[in-house]
């Protein structure tokens, strides 16, 4: 299976190319410097794996949640590369590739996917490794969350993997088991054999984000409206 794959919604971006049982990959800093160097990469990468992108059987790619600056890189580049090549996309939950990440690394098979949302809040979502494949949110009659770090809510026993023990510490889930995991690319590709075979491809222009927060900042109206609800300040 010939695949690309990449991830721009943490402050690192990944990149990796599959051909056949041969992977290629990358990663650098995210964030603002994504939309500049994922090309780049990209280009390096199918290069190195001998592809043109019209051989690629999908693009793979993390829709989120996470930075909304990174998730519409992603998407505006996988839709380019996707209508250009002629080729599907599957789109994968970040927190879905950081549960991958933990079971692959650490052995996880009961965890909360957490990843910083910034704002003093962390998205999360359960999952669960049965029958060699994840069960999600969805099988346990939930959703993903947004809530602040010690807000968090563990089942009994679950593991917290992802990148917002780093930044919020004794914070979230001090009692809890703690691994470093993040979305990559590599994640993204071990999970898209099983997603393109449940027929979870889209067309190129359903390269969608998935948003969990409905905004991050406040129009000119309501910053106005806020300062006029404080009260005066002490002279």
């Amino acid at each position: 299976m010939n695949l690309l794959a990449l991830d721009t919604s943490t402050d690192t971006f990944f990149v990796a190319v599959q051909r056949g049982d041969a992977i290629w990959q990358h990663s650098g800093p995210g964030a603002a410097q994504s939309s500049a160097r994922l090309l780049p990469a990209i280009r390096t990468l199918m290069a190195d794996a001998g592809l043109q992108f019209k051989e690629l059987d999908a693009i793979v790619f993390g829709r989120g949640p996470g930075s909304f600056t990174g998730l519409r890189t992603a998407c505006s580049i996988t839709q380019g590369l996707a209508f250009a090549a002629r080729v599907p996309v599957l789109p994968v939950d970040t927190l879905l590739a950081v549960a991958e990440e933990a079971r692959a690394l650490h052995g996880c098979t009961e965890l909360v996917a957490v990843l910083d949302a910034r704002m003093h809040e962390v998205y999360h979502a359960r999952f669960a490794w049965s029958d060699g494949r994840w069960q999600g949110p969805e099988d346990f009659g939930e959703d993903f969350g947004l809530c602040a770090p010690g807000a968090l809510q563990l089942p009994a026993g679950s593991t917290v993997a992802g990148n917002a023990r780093a930044v919020y510490g004794e914070q979230l889930a001090p009692q809890a088991r703690h691994v470093a995991a993040m979305p990559t690319a590599t994640a993204l590709l071990r999970l898209a054999p099983a997603l393109l075979a449940a027929g979870r491809a889209v067309p190129a222009d359903q390269a969608l984000p998935r948003y969990i927060r409905d905004k991050v900042a406040q129009t000119t109206a309501e910053r106005e409206a806020a300062r006029a609800a404080q009260p005066p300040a002490t002279p």
